[in-house]
């Protein structure tokens, strides 16, 4: 590069040029006599390869000379996406988000002969999603693309604090934001404020949607509210708890709860909810949008159809379990009415959908760094579940949820065929769904703790390469292929994939349970450590996953529950074992 100046005229030489060059040139001048006034000219410079220009040829498909990142903008920043480009005639440009058109106020487009630009102002998150870049001519046509995300500080924590009193001790309970802020959230800030004081830190709750406050003072009044925070930072509060006041202790020591969970006559759930429209149906009953009349919140109630009482008997079992989980991970149980004939569960309302489908959204970009957060905030949340010696014996894709479409937090639902485990008794059950279920079930053998993890290995499986691991070509075939451990990374599917990814899910597929990781060793993984920079931003391809979620669609769980209580059956007079469970026990309350 060189300039030259002859009678006020400057001229500026490159040489050697290529794509890099590519972008915009500005001259400013500065008037020194005139208050220091300066006048700026620019334009763009396109560096067109040789190849794809000749002179003499008008007819060239359009090009991009430049690709795009991905990027990730802080909310209320500004985006810019430029691209440069070549064909005659001169293409024609069409920026795109999710694939359509876009026309918000705040987004701004400019277009010359090679170059293009897109300009979002003061993005926020509902603008995240996939940007796209079309240039059209008469010869052809190409598209480019990046994926955008938005982060920020969460909203607030949704719904009010729901508070209960036993003896001195308080326990608190509340939801997650509706919105993460783009990425995952790291805790939650409890604040407190006793009588007429200001309120005040008291705690911070890294992995759990719960605290309980231990030698509370008698006869004293307090309200809670709590903070959601990420790595951006924490959100405003949200809204406050009603007023507890301690209750004093009577001479039998007994001390009413006036947030109490127990499980109320049907008649009060009418009373006390709208239905609105439905979100899901199962062989066992309905899912519905639900509004609380006097707060307006919203919910999910979940109606059960309980007319036999071992119907009653396992759904009370479900709804014990869930009483017992408060963690940010696992779908939050708020209260329960029950009829004659029916049992309705109030539970958070969860907008996400499916994990799966999430990620082969036309809007989204899958990458191994994503499916990091996703399996880490699993293993998360059977690490709580382990903990209490809790089992959930049914992890499958259509059980992991996603919180609200624009967010990486995760739920984890469905504890119908969940069980609490005691050291000294040997469980073995014929439950669960046939591509996820470890081999001690097939082999009707005893089950543990480590028995989820199994599971969680063939989700991610699936995850990074939409192949099922153990998936043969009848059922008998996937169950041998389960009880035999027989699966490889040999698919094309796996080339982009880390061997960081690969141990992981080693570890997690090994025969015998107590070889398997642990919830705690996965998350000190160096897969699943948060020091993973060196993941990279390659893309997977969805294609097989999206198949994969349309097979699942059609396929028919009651069948290869059948199916697999035949294999076990067949292992299990093999063995001469003792009698098994009947096809109704098998079938029971798997939705």
């Amino acid at each position: 590069m060189a300039t030259t100046k002859s009678d006020g005229i400057h001229t500026l030489y490159l040489s050697n040029l290529n794509i890099k060059h590519n972008g915009e040139i500005r001259c400013t001048a500065n008037l020194l006599s005139n208050n220091g006034i300066t006048a700026t000219a620019s334009t763009f410079l396109s560096i067109v390869p040789t190849k794809n220009y000749q002179q003499n040829n008008e007819h060239i498909k359009p090009t991009f000379l430049t690709a795009f990142e991905d990027q990730v903008v802080l909310n209320g920043q500004n985006l810019v996406l430029e691209s440069f480009f070549c064909g005659k005639p001169d293409p024609h440009v069409l920026w795109l988000r999710a694939g359509r058109p876009i026309d918000d106020k705040n987004v701004i487009t400019t277009s010359m002969p090679g170059y293009s630009s897109l300009l979002v102002q003061n993005i926020n998150a509902n603008q995240s999603g996939k940007y796209s870049i079309q240039i059209i001519n008469s010869i052809g046509s190409e598209i480019l693309s990046a994926s955008v995300a938005v982060e920020g500080p969460p909203d607030p924590p949704s719904g009010t604090p729901l508070v209960t009193i036993t003896e001195n001790n308080v326990h608190i309970t509340w939801c997650g934001p509706h919105y993460d802020g783009g990425c995952m959230i790291l805790g939650f800030i409890l604040e407190m404020q006793s009588e007429d004081n200001e309120w005040s830190e008291v705690a911070t709750i890294l992995d759990s949607l719960g605290y309980t406050f231990s030698n509370m003072i008698p006869a004293k009044t307090y309200r809670f509210r709590v903070r959601a925070k990420n790595i951006h930072g924490c959100s405003d509060p949200g809204a406050p708890s009603a007023n507890v006041t301690l209750p004093v202790c009577n001479t039998n020591n007994i001390v009413a709860s006036n947030n109490d969970f127990s499980i109320r006559c049907c008649e009060d759930f009418k009373s006390k909810y709208e239905l609105m429209e439905e979100l899901g149906r199962g062989r066992f009953g309905v899912v519905y949008k639900a509004r609380d009349i006097e707060s307006n919140h919203v919910y999910a109630a979940k109606l059960i159809k309980c007319i036999k009482m071992v119907d009653k008997t396992k759904v009370r079992e479900e709804i014990a379990i869930m009483k017992s989980l408060q963690h940010a991970k696992l779908l939050h149980l708020y209260e329960c009415f029950e009829g004659s004939r029916e049992t309705v569960m109030i539970v958070e309302f969860i907008s996400g959908g499916e994990l799966f489908e999430r990620v082969v959204a036309d809007d989204f970009t899958l990458t191994e760094k994503d499916c990091v957060i996703f399996i880490r905030q699993i293993c998360e949340g059977v690490q709580y579940m382990h903990n209490l010696r809790i089992v959930h014996l049914d992890l499958k894709p259509e059980n992991i949820m996603c919180k609200t479409r624009s967010s990486h937090e995760i739920k984890i639902i469905d504890f119908g065929l969940a069980q609490r485990l005691s050291p000294d008794t040997s469980v073995r059950v014929l439950l669960g769904t046939a591509e996820f279920v470890p081999p001690e079930i097939i082999n009707y053998e005893p089950i543990g703790l480590q028995s989820d993890m199994w599971s969680i290995g063939v989700i991610c499986y699936v995850l990074l390469s939409g192949l099922s691991p153990f998936m043969g070509e009848n059922d008998v075939d996937t169950f041998n292929n389960i009880t035999g451990a027989e699966y490889d990374f040999d698919d094309d599917a796996f080339q982009i994939v880390t061997n960081e990814a690969k141990d992981f899910i080693s570890g997690l597929l090994q025969y015998r349970k107590e070889d398997r990781l642990s919830p705690t060793q996965c998350l000190h993984t160096k897969w699943l450590s948060l020091d993973n920079d060196y993941l990279g931003k390659s893309k997977i391809c969805t294609n097989k996953l999206k198949k994969f979620i349309i097979r699942r669609k059609w396929q028919k769980t009651g069948n290869a529950i059948r199916a697999l209580g035949r294999m076990a059956l067949l292992s299990a007079s093999r063995r001469n074992s003792s009698v098994l469970p009947t096809e109704d026990q098998n079938n029971h309350h798997n939705e």
